[in-house]
């Protein structure tokens, strides 16, 4: 397949205009892709699709990146990971296609049949040493949206009628393989599931307030999390390790077991029924499996 080349972002942006074209420019190659799928009649294969974005977004990002910020160092899920960067003031932690499957894949039956998925994203994040998450970008490319850190933007959430009683709590969950603990949720009368595809979409969905919590106990790393974990704190959303600590970035070893994100009203609430299914016996665990959302 060929990988457009969009035009590269100017070093003369800051960092937050430089997160947003950088999403951008990435979203840009991967609907490119799909366009192509559809000139050539529709007919593809998807590992093909799926190997070919994960390779064409990184590829745009990497010569992005190098061209606009050439003294900083990356983290990206489709590159080798370089120690030095534990040691660099600037770290920009990426994930050029999350939710790979969802990218490849067109729905099967209902009213958009035949019509591509539109729940995967794009994550940039930059990382500075002493500071933490400090610019980022997550695209949703098949819905022509990006939302950034710069944008300032607080979700008119409807905390209130949760907690009333009014309506149940909206958990953001995966389509195909939540956790045992969220599946346990859904038997509540109280609680919601709504199934969707990557790890950025379902922080998205929280903070434009679609729904009411994202969390996660299957594990994912860094780049899983850091540019939507921005992004939801801008808004002033609870990003945390399902016990409470603080998600750390940069680190040796990019795993990052567990995430809990909501608004901070509904934060105690939704701690308690987690407590109720034993989310405790998953905090800290070390399993890989079912990492990649």
């Amino acid at each position: 397949m060929n990988a457009p080349s969009p035009t590269l972002p100017q070093a003369s942006l800051d960092d937050d205009a430089l997160a947003h074209a950088l999403a951008s420019g990435a979203a840009e190659v991967l609907l490119a892709l799909r366009a192509e799928v559809d000139a050539a009649g529709g007919s593809f294969a998807a590992k093909e699709l799926k190997d070919a974005g994960d390779a064409a977004a990184q590829a745009w990002l990497a010569a992005a990146l190098t061209a606009a910020r050439p003294a900083d160092a990356v983290l990206s899920e489709e590159a080798k990971d370089d120690a030095s960067r534990t040691r660099a003031d600037r770290v920009w932690i990426i994930d050029p296609l999350d939710g790979t499957r969802e990218f490849a894949e067109r729905h099967a039956d209902g009213p958009l049949a035949g019509q591509w998925r539109d729940d995967f994203a794009v994550h940039v994040a930059l990382w500075e040493r002493g500071v933490g998450l400090t610019a980022a970008a997550v695209a949703l490319p098949a819905r022509e949206q990006v939302m950034t850190t710069a944008d300032g933007v607080v979700p008119d959430d409807d905390s209130a009628a949760v907690l009333a009683g009014n309506r149940p709590l909206r958990i953001a969950a995966s389509r195909s393989r939540p956790p045992e603990f969220v599946a346990a949720l859904a038997e509540r009368d109280d609680v919601e599931l709504v199934p969707m595809g990557s790890a950025g979409v379902k922080m998205m969905a929280v903070a434009d307030a679609t729904v009411d919590a994202y969390v996660h106990g299957g594990g994912q790393y860094e780049w899983d999390s850091a540019a939507p974990v921005a992004v939801a704190r801008s808004r002033g959303l609870v990003c945390t390790r399902l016990d409470g600590s603080e998600l750390e970035y940069n680190r040796e070893s990019p795993w990052l077991p567990d995430l809990f994100v909501c608004p901070p009203a509904l934060a105690p609430r939704l701690r308690e029924l987690l407590d109720t299914v034993g989310v405790a016996s998953v905090v800290g665990a070390d399993s890989k499996v079912g990492a990649k959302e």
